[in-house]
């Protein structure tokens, strides 16, 4: 695969945090389809949306958690799903 990026990452831990905007990865409530160069745009974003879906199918069959947030999502709920799946994945596995 061409190098992605994850924007943030718990390397030892194994979980990756994408946080997509709204307009470049499609958003389903938000996105919007510009009139200039529209089919151009309509590719670029289907494109972007494919190149996710094919970054998070790759990871998880390497054993990562993949968490996808859009940027419209409130930041302290964001926060509170990657902590507790941090604090989760930290638990000692003898439990």
């Amino acid at each position: 695969m061409r190098r992605r990026t994850i924007d943030i990452v718990f390397t030892r831990l194994k979980i990756a945090v994408f946080m997509d905007g709204c307009f470049w990865h499609g958003c389903p409530q938000h996105a919007t389809q510009p009139k200039s160069n529209g089919e151009w745009w309509r590719v670029k974003i289907a494109t972007n949306r494919a190149r996710d879906l094919e970054t998070t199918k790759y990871l998880q069959s390497e054993g990562w958690t993949v968490f996808r947030f859009w940027e419209h999502e409130p930041s302290g709920e964001v926060a509170r799903v990657v902590r507790e799946s941090v604090m989760l994945a930290r638990e000692p596995k003898d439990r």
